[in-house]
């Protein structure tokens, strides 16, 4: 073997500049388009922030009208794609394969493959009709016909539940979808960057993407995080639980993250957006207690790992926000992918504009100088035999 450097899984390896995010793991510092997250993700419209990852800037009000009446006019689905949706949900398959299928599916809508800037609008637009019309019909209802006049935001919640949602729900939500449009090179989002680059389409690079962040080791997990408060019940077990998972050798969910060497910075913008969120309405007491459970897991923490900083990371606040706003943890993860995509489209644009495609090397580490030997010649140690070339 050569002095070829490997870094397995590209752990540190820089593929592609990027205009759209900065994620500083040491200094817990994210910028999403040049703003800290802190400073847009509660203050923008989810159209605002989609507008500013996909044209560099923010809209002007006249420019934010206009994309709010294009992106409420692409909602509805291709009849094929309801369907398909249709039989999904007899099949109960869960709702990530059921994205990943329809996402697919957008290929069908009029218009679509044509213009990569269009099909950016489609399935922004389409992912929350997709995931809220697969919520419904697995419960037995009927999907619902996405309404123009609302905001994003406030129509995903509108096809969920039936009832146009309050200005506070609807604005928890888009601080949520905010704060989680874009983050760095992470899987899905190369996965994204690595079909288009190629020349293929938007709907064929973001279906890529979404079965990415299906995978476990990428998709995160929310729920178990709110299991664990669940579980602990009242503040007062706190102490006793959450020994007991450490000394089992658990991970407690919602603390620590792979990049994040400090307290990540959405955890900071999603628990303030919970704060205000329960302030005005919901289980103020469930969120006492989640506040409780952080505070005596980060203590924990740190009395038993003092040389790793395991803060509390976006999983927590996210299980938490989500859950007030009436989602079961089922639809955690597809609520997730209806902000990201807003970040997936501007990466597969930006990839489009650089018309490099993306082709990283491996080192073969296998066998060489091996022989054929016809089938009816065959032994056991004729197969297994390697004949070294260079011996």
């Amino acid at each position: 073997m050569d002095n070829t450097q490997i870094r397995e899984g590209l752990e540190g390896v820089v593929a592609a500049t990027t205009r759209l995010s900065s994620v500083d793991g040491e200094a817990g510092v994210l910028l999403l388009a040049g703003f800290p997250v802190e400073e847009i993700a509660p203050r923008a419209s989810f159209e605002e922030m989609t507008w500013l990852l996909w044209n560099g800037s923010l809209p002007t009000a006249g420019e934010l009208e206009a994309f709010r009446h294009r992106l409420a006019g692409r909602r509805s689905l291709p009849a094929a794609a309801l369907e398909l949706l249709r039989e999904a949900a007899r099949r109960r398959v869960p709702a990530m394969d059921a994205l990943r299928m329809a996402a697919g599916a957008l290929s069908l809508a009029e218009g679509a493959g044509e213009d990569p800037k269009e099909d950016a609008l489609l399935l922004t637009a389409t992912f929350p009709t997709i995931v809220a019309s697969y919520w419904r019909l697995l419960r037995g209802e009927e999907p619902l016909r996405p309404r123009e006049d609302l905001g994003h935001a406030a129509n995903f919640l509108f096809l969920l539940s039936g009832e146009e949602p309050s200005p506070e729900r609807a604005r928890g939500l888009e601080t949520y979808l905010n704060t989680v449009t874009d983050h760095g090179l992470n899987a899905s989002t190369f996965t994204a960057r690595v079909i288009v680059s190629t020349r293929s389409d938007l709907i064929s690079a973001i279906t890529g993407a979404v079965g990415a962040l299906k995978g476990p080791l990428h998709g995160g997990a929310p729920g178990p995080a709110l299991d664990m408060v669940f579980e602990i019940g009242t503040p007062e077990r706190a102490e006793a639980v959450l020994r007991e998972k450490l000394d089992r050798g658990e991970r407690l969910m919602g603390f620590g993250h792979r990049v994040y060497r400090v307290r990540d910075p959405r955890a900071d913008v999603l628990a303030a957006a919970a704060e205000r969120f329960y302030s005005l309405g919901g289980d103020r007491g469930l969120y006492e207690l989640a506040r409780s459970v952080e505070a005596t897991a980060l203590r924990l923490l740190r009395e038993r790992k003092p040389d790793r900083r395991l803060d509390t990371n976006v999983e927590f606040y996210t299980a938490l926000l989500l859950h007030g706003l009436g989602m079961p943890t089922g639809l955690f993860t597809p609520t997730f992918a209806v902000g990201r995509v807003a970040g997936w489209t501007a990466h597969a644009l930006e990839q489009l504009a650089t018309g490099r495609l993306i082709r990283p090397q491996s080192v073969y580490v296998g066998e060489r100088g091996r022989r054929w030997v016809p089938v009816e010649e065959r032994t056991g140690a004729q197969v297994c035999a390697i004949t070294d070339a260079n011996a």
